[in-house]
């Protein structure tokens, strides 16, 4: 049976361990980047949830990667604040799904 993991900041780790998940509690998006890649490599771990904020500060080799893997699925939690800029996010995936970069304008 596959795991379900966390890797999120310290403000939410204690909801999804009381929740029951397995939870990688990190300080910023640059401990993230270093606590991401290695879980990518477990074969017992089915699906990985990360903080939006964290996601969107992963270089784009490490995203390539995340998006060609099968498993272990990696989705974003959705971000506390709202003041994120999703356009980059949306950009990469439409870049992903349609082999071209389209530029989102309000």
């Amino acid at each position: 049976m596959y795991r379900f993991v966390i890797v999120t900041d310290s403000d939410r780790a204690s909801g999804f361990r009381l929740a029951g998940a397995e939870v990688y509690e990190v300080r910023d998006a640059e401990e993230a980047k270093t606590s991401i890649p290695p879980l990518l490599h477990k074969d017992d771990i089915g699906i990985v949830a990360v903080n939006e904020e964290y996601m969107l500060m992963l270089d784009e080799k490490l995203m390539d990667r995340i998006e060609k893997m099968h498993r272990p699925l990696i989705i974003p939690i959705p971000a506390k604040k709202k003041e994120l800029d999703r356009r980059t996010y949306i950009e990469r995936l439409l870049r992903k799904a349609i082999g071209y970069n389209i530029v989102l304008k309000r």
